[in-house]
């Protein structure tokens, strides 16, 4: 039987990671918008945070922004320029009893190995981000 860890009914593959860091949410959100962006969606000078806007980092991925919650949630396409489809991208920060934990997952991916790809990328993301975060204490 194969595996089929990740495998939706109607998003096709999806992946998600987390980690929780001792810091407030409103801290750990003006980061990820801020000075952590890079860290999660590239090289981009600001996101516009306007439902249907448009954005294009510059290593070449381009989107759309879906939906934004303030302090809470970002969901985006999100389209490297290498690839022949879109994903969709979610960052969320909610509090936790020990700080506040941030969340990254994307669905509409290819296939399992897509999903093994994103799998070790976003997890060295969300370290790179819980690094970020520790230093900054």
């Amino acid at each position: 039987m194969a595996d089929t860890t990740g495998k939706t009914k109607d998003a096709g593959w999806e992946v998600g990671v987390r980690s929780t860091v001792p810091a407030t949410g409103q801290r750990v959100w003006q980061f990820l918008l801020g000075d952590g962006l890079p860290l999660w969606l590239g090289d981009i000078d600001d996101l516009p945070t306007e439902k249907g806007a448009n954005y294009t980092t510059r290593d070449g991925v381009t989107g759309t922004i879906k939906g934004y919650i303030d302090g809470y949630r970002i969901r985006l396409s999100w389209h490297p320029s290498d690839w022949p489809h879109d994903t969709t991208l979610q960052l969320t920060v909610k509090q936790a009893a020990t700080g506040t934990t941030i969340a990254i997952h994307q669905e509409r991916l290819a296939d399992r190995e897509e999903r093994k790809l994103m799998l070790g990328h976003w997890k060295n993301v969300i370290e790179h981000i819980t690094g970020e975060l520790g230093a900054q204490d």
